[in-house]
């Protein structure tokens, strides 16, 4: 049967073969859980999840350790919004994001919204970019979280990210860009950007499809509530609704450790591919 031409790649990627060939053997001869630290089943399993860490790291210039795998950006932007309002929550309950963002980040700030939190949905200009002015005078003192996506995936507009951090910095304003778009597009340097958080998945840049990571910078550090934290504030992170996004943060989860053992080489893709 011959295909029509398959031009949505803006949707997902096909798999490089490289990425094939390098999973393999974790999904059938090395396949030991990287949690169990007692053989070397698992000492070769997540020898090959801290490659794939680095890889990573190398591509957007950060720190292994500011990286968390996920099951891809969703999961990401999820553990990332969610996370920082209920940890900030204190200091504020108002949030900004754009309403050309995608569904993912949109869906989290309507349930946001329903736990109380108050959400500014900006307009973009014709160009669909987001004018900095009104970026700026949207922000007010209680303004605790700002989302905004560094690529679009229907357009392909380029968000002015680098101004955007300057201007939530100066403030103590977090900022999480989705970056899912931008991975081997563009060149991403969060030693440079002033961001604090940035989502990322595996499929968009010739990797597969669940995989995916956070970025959490550790200086200046940015706090976020997880299945973990036991303080008042992070309640609502640990309710039945928000617990199975937590508790992927906890490095112990058996779960998403075995998620991180299946794709350990595989998320390397995204430091190799040909976006």
């Amino acid at each position: 049967m011959k295909l029509p031409i398959y031009l949505d790649y803006s949707a997902t990627t096909p798999v490089d073969p490289r990425v094939a060939e390098k999973m393999i053997p974790y999904l059938t001869e090395h396949f030991g859980n990287p949690a169990s630290r007692s053989h070397a089943f698992g000492w070769t399993t997540e020898a090959a999840v801290e490659e794939a860490r680095e890889h990573v790291a190398a591509l957007v210039n950060c720190d292994p350790k500011e990286l968390v795998w996920t099951s891809g950006a969703t999961e990401a932007i999820n553990l990332a919004l969610k996370g920082a309002a209920h940890f900030y929550k204190d200091k504020g309950k108002h949030l900004v994001t754009v309403k050309t963002e995608h569904k993912a980040t949109l869906d989290t700030m309507r349930e946001l919204e329903r736990e109380g939190f108050e959400v500014t949905y900006l307009d973009v200009e014709p160009d669909g970019l987001v004018d900095l002015a009104k970026f700026e005078a949207t922000l007010r003192k209680d303004t605790i979280l700002v989302s905004v996506m560094y690529v679009n995936n229907e357009i392909g507009v380029i968000q002015d990210i680098p101004a955007m951090g300057e201007i939530c910095r100066k403030r103590g304003i977090i900022l999480h860009v989705d970056g899912a778009q931008a991975t081997g597009k563009l060149p991403i340097d969060l030693g440079q950007l002033k961001v604090d958080l940035m989502s990322f998945s595996a499929h968009k840049t010739y990797g597969p499809k669940g995989v995916g990571a956070l970025f959490v910078r550790r200086k200046p550090r940015v706090r976020r509530c997880t299945a973990a934290d036991t303080s008042a504030a992070c309640a609502p992170a640990r309710s039945r609704r928000t617990r199975s996004w937590a508790w992927a943060k906890r490095t112990g989860s058996r779960s998403s450790r075995w998620r991180r053992t299946t794709s350990a080489s595989a998320c390397s893709a995204t430091s190799s591919g040909r976006g």
